[in-house]
């Protein structure tokens, strides 16, 4: 997955034009509850948060894509689990992983509409969190209000982290 996350930050640092869309597709990538169990896009979206700073691009549209990402794949999620219910389970690839499921159920019966905001910042509840959302037919706009939030505050801590991580290298090759 290191490669990964190098080779597109390599990309992007050499067509920067496509940061936007591909910082769009890996946030909607890793906010859909199917792609994210598979491909984990936490790390490319750090390189290319490092390379925002270093390069000159522009946080807000990286930012924004990011968010919009992030909102639409569990958006997508919640229609999954609100459309297919308890069949999702049964669904590859949830059912490799049977626990996540009832974990997110649980989270969000615990927790109600701030599940939403706290599951998109821990990796194994940002997929089933959305899902089990839909299932229990969580209000439609209540769900949305803290996807969209949630989504523009863990797009901007990603490429943030990315960012500061990139000066405090720099700084340290500086002084060394």
């Amino acid at each position: 997955m290191e490669q990964y996350a190098h080779a597109l930050a390599d990309f992007v640092r050499a067509h920067q034009a496509w940061a936007a869309p591909i910082v769009f597709l890996l946030a909607f990538g890793e906010s859909l509850a199917f792609i994210s169990l598979l491909i984990p896009a936490w790390g490319a979206l750090v390189a290319i948060g490092a390379l925002i700073g270093a390069s000159g691009i522009s946080f807000y549209p990286v930012w924004i894509a990011g968010g919009i990402g992030a909102a639409l794949g569990d958006w997508v999620s919640y229609w999954f689990g609100y459309r297919y219910k308890e069949q999702v389970a049964q669904m590859w690839p949830l059912s490799r992983y049977p626990e996540l499921l009832p974990k997110g159920e649980a989270f969000v019966r615990s927790w109600g509409v701030p599940s939403i905001f706290i599951g998109r910042f821990f990796g194994p509840l940002r997929a089933s969190v959305p899902l089990a959302a839909g299932i229990f037919e969580m209000p439609y706009w209540s769900f949305q209000a803290a996807n969209f939030i949630s989504a523009l505050v863990w797009s901007a801590a990603l490429l943030l982290f990315g960012d500061v991580i990139a000066k405090i290298m720099e700084w340290i090759w500086r002084v060394i």
